[in-house]
């Protein structure tokens, strides 16, 4: 087994997932009119959603937002200027705009997801399914907040199995000569990229 990528990008990865993950849930919240506590709370859950279910499984204490309490502090501050930098901006957040967030917050948690998991000595198998669980669940604890049904259980797109496919290239690729960060980079890039794919195709698992 080689040796897990650099703390400090893990790190990096992590702040940039966590900033798309409170964009999304920002965006969404605006939608429903919620206010500055409906704001932080959709943002909050959206950006440490997947990454607090992934450390209770991997029974890591203290979670990861709450041993660096700045990326809650983070969150706490964009959410104050949310909702008037959103409407400034309304002109240019297209849907186009938040399925790329999304995609890149997919890309980021999974890798970190899972890079997470093979640290832990996790079985492969379940290393990927933590990864999964970490790229979709903030998704979907939004859009149950939002008294909706989770976007990824309803229109039938692949998020799961883009971010599932890029865990298995990262753990194939971790058993390789490649550079570590490299692994991470390429793996994110690849989920990031099947997730615009199947977007702009609208290729859906099944039809109802």
């Amino acid at each position: 087994m080689k040796h897990m990528p650099h703390v400090s990008l893990i790190t990096i990865i992590e702040i940039v997932a966590i900033l798309v993950g409170a964009f999304s849930g920002f965006i969404e919240a605006r939608r429903k009119r919620m206010d500055l506590v409906g704001v932080f709370t959709v943002a909050f859950i959206t950006a440490f959603g997947g990454g607090t279910l992934r450390d209770i499984l991997l029974d890591k204490r203290p979670l990861f937002w709450v041993q660096h309490q700045e990326y809650a502090i983070l969150i706490f501050v964009l959410a104050l200027i949310a909702s008037p930098l959103i409407r400034t901006l309304r002109q240019i957040v297209s849907e186009r705009l938040i399925v790329i967030a999304d995609a890149i917050g997919l890309g980021l948690f999974a890798v970190a997801g899972v890079s997470q998991a093979q640290a832990a000595h996790m079985p492969v198998f379940i290393a990927s399914m933590m990864g999964v669980i970490t790229g979709i669940f903030g998704g979907v604890l939004r859009d149950i907040v939002c008294n909706e049904v989770p976007m990824v259980f309803r229109d039938g797109k692949p998020y799961a199995i883009c971010a599932f496919f890029g865990c298995w290239l990262y753990i194939l690729l971790m058993k390789t000569d490649v550079p570590d960060d490299f692994a991470l980079w390429a793996s994110a890039t690849f989920i990031t990229l099947l997730r615009l794919l199947t977007w702009k195709f609208d290729m859906r698992i099944g039809r109802h």
